[in-house]
């Protein structure tokens, strides 16, 4: 907050130069109030427009976090790229981006001739996106691993750049991204490697995106009981799959993995579900047997086409072993839930950055929103709230990195384990409650439509249920303890331990120091009581615990970036500010035994029938 607008940068058409007329503005406008209403320009509106400049020269944290962690060769590199992209984004993707929003898809089921086509047509922006997407190596950086470890990090940096202009765009390159995932970790067989060529291309003609149809009308996160879809194997080795997909993201897509039953002439199945790719279209356009029954009426993410489709006979590939499909698509899982992270980190900071521009800008009672404390306490906060979304993203995709080229310890493997389903369900909850505080930062202009504000809202929704409900990953948090026989855990002790030991003689962070490292035991003496509780307890816990996981890694995070030799007084100060809060609700519930009440209720409404 040392400064309310960068400068300009490079010949960028930054909003900076406005700062310096604040005082004429404010003059201005309060000059216009004291002038009799007759001699007021009655159409004149006095709210000014809130402007960015490029997005990376402005993210101070972002890139104080690239000149601390990137090796100087691959920064001086990339630094150039990313101020080049942070231009494009401005100059051209921004605008395209609302061009989405304003033309979304519709669906065309006959043509003029009454023939059933099924024609989802999307707007010329949509498709000159997924150019774009092509020529930025947006899906591409990650695999060509230029950089090496560092690949993965620098492609979440372009897409955590990205994603708030994309017009949802985001979301088909998470699931292209997860599907060349998945064939890499296949050894990209033979018959797939074409499929992983176009995935990961950087030429727009030859670029594919990728599909992922799971859900189905009798389950979304119970993949394994509620899949009806069946595959019938062809004596030319292919499968005919037959079924209905409920939601099918990106329905447009090239190509798509999809899971399904394997059943023998009698219609006799497999005992798990099995992993399949296909074509959507043939050579000609022409959809592959499938069935487009309608387009989704969704709240957000509007610019993309989330449809219901029958397959009647859609030509397949298997490609993992019968019955192994849900383990294979793991590794998809993984890269879309961590995909959906950057789009939370990428929505807080996009309406961060328009509310402190527009601070800089509204005068309310007598003097810019700058000037009021409680205002700037409010953005603060939120402030905090991004920035450690912010680190626990880099060091997520940063462990990534390392597994990918083979150079993750045991513990770093470990750990990630962890963080993915942590993080997922943590920043998918702080990004609607923080876009929701920042467009109530623009008063009644945050409500309007033609603003723009309502649509990153109404997007972020999503977040807290695309990939897996917060409930769901809590228990996947469970499994992660479960089948390591508490490895993870001891991963995640020992990083934290180490951060904190890293900074323990910086001033300032003392108190943040010494509160994380108190919580930590209060977590380790969860930990040992929790083994004496019963499942439902363990259960209903499941929640407060992954929070509990977020608080800790995150201040840690925090309090490592505040450590540093050039580190400013806004780092500490969010460190402190962060570590602050309640740590660990985990074990504040256990203090007060209110699961074990909540336990009783849960038995109660079972026995009763009641609500509890």
């Amino acid at each position: 907050w040392e400064r309310c607008q960068p400068p300009s940068h490079r010949g960028v058409n930054s909003s900076a130069r406005q700062g310096q007329h604040g005082g004429v503005q404010e003059k201005r406008a309060l000059g216009d109030l004291e002038m009799p209403l007759a001699r007021r320009e009655t159409e004149t509106f006095f709210h000014e427009q809130p402007e960015t400049g490029n997005p990376y020269l402005e993210d101070a944290l972002l890139r104080s976090y690239l000149k601390t962690h990137l090796p100087a060769k691959v920064l001086q590199e990339v630094d150039r790229d990313l101020e080049r992209f942070g231009n494009r984004l401005l100059r051209q993707i921004k605008a395209l981006g609302w061009e989405c929003e304003l033309n979304p898809p519709v669906l065309q089921q006959y043509d003029a001739w009454g023939r059933r086509v099924d024609h989802i047509v999307t707007c010329s922006a949509w498709r000159r996106m997924k150019e774009i997407a092509a020529e930025e190596g947006l899906v591409a950086e990650a695999y060509e691993r230029r950089y090496s470890n560092w690949s993965r990090l620098l492609q979440a940096v372009k897409l955590y750049l990205f994603s708030s202009s994309s017009g949802g765009f985001n979301c088909p390159l998470a699931m292209t991204d997860g599907a060349a995932k998945v064939i890499e970790s296949l050894g990209i067989p033979g018959p797939l490697k074409n499929a992983f060529g176009h995935l990961t291309s950087r030429d727009p003609n030859k670029f594919w995106t990728s599909g992922q149809w799971m859900t189905e009308r009798r389950g979304g996160s119970d993949v394994a009981n509620g899949t009806e879809t069946v595959a019938r194997k062809q004596p030319d080795g292919t499968y005919r799959l037959y079924g209905f997909k409920w939601f099918t993201s990106a329905a447009d897509s090239d190509v798509t993995l999809t899971l399904a039953r394997v059943v023998d002439a009698a219609g006799q199945g497999s005992g798990g579900l099995s992993l399949f790719f296909l074509k959507v279209r043939d050579e000609e356009g022409k959809l592959n047997n499938i069935r487009v029954q309608r387009l989704k009426d969704k709240l957000g993410t509007r610019q993309m086409a989330t449809a219901e489709l029958w397959l009647d006979g859609a030509e397949a590939e298997l490609i993992s072993a019968e019955g192994r499909g849900v383990a294979s698509i793991s590794n998809m899982l993984n890269i879309t839930r961590i995909h959906n992270v950057i789009g939370a980190v990428a929505f807080m900071r996009r309406m961060l950055s328009l509310s402190r521009e527009y601070a800089c800008r509204r005068v309310a009672f007598g003097k810019l929103l700058k000037d009021h404390p409680l205002h700037m306490q409010t953005l603060a906060r939120m402030e905090v709230q991004t920035r450690g979304a912010f680190l626990l993203l880099m060091d997520m995709v940063r462990l990534l990195g390392l597994a990918e080229t083979n150079m993750a310890s045991e513990q770093e493997q470990l750990l990630l384990r962890l963080l993915v389903p942590v993080a997922k369900l943590y920043t998918g909850k702080q990004a609607p409650a923080v876009v929701i505080e920042a467009m109530e930062s623009f008063g009644g202009q945050g409500y309007m439509e033609d603003t723009g504000l309502p649509v990153i809202v109404r997007d972020a929704l999503v977040l807290p249920i695309w990939e897996g409900t917060t409930n769901i990953l809590s228990l996947d948090v469970l499994r992660s303890l479960s089948k390591s026989h508490g490895e993870v855990m001891g991963a995640f002790l020992s990083s934290v331990q180490r951060k904190l030991e890293l900074a323990s003689s910086t001033g300032g962070l003392e108190p943040a120091v010494r509160r994380t490292r108190a919580v930590l035991g209060r977590l380790e003496q969860f930990l040992r009581a929790a083994g004496s509780k019963g499942a439902l307890t363990m259960e209903l816990a499941a929640r407060d615990f992954s929070y509990s996981l977020a608080r800790i890694y995150t201040g840690a995070l925090l309090i490592e970036h505040a450590a540093r030799p050039d580190a400013s007084s806004t780092d500490i100060a969010t460190a402190r500010r962060w570590c602050s809060q309640e740590l660990c609700p985990v074990a504040t519930g256990l203090d007060n035994s209110s699961y074990e009440v909540e336990a009783a209720l849960v038995d109660a409404a079972l026995v009763d029938g009641a609500s509890p």
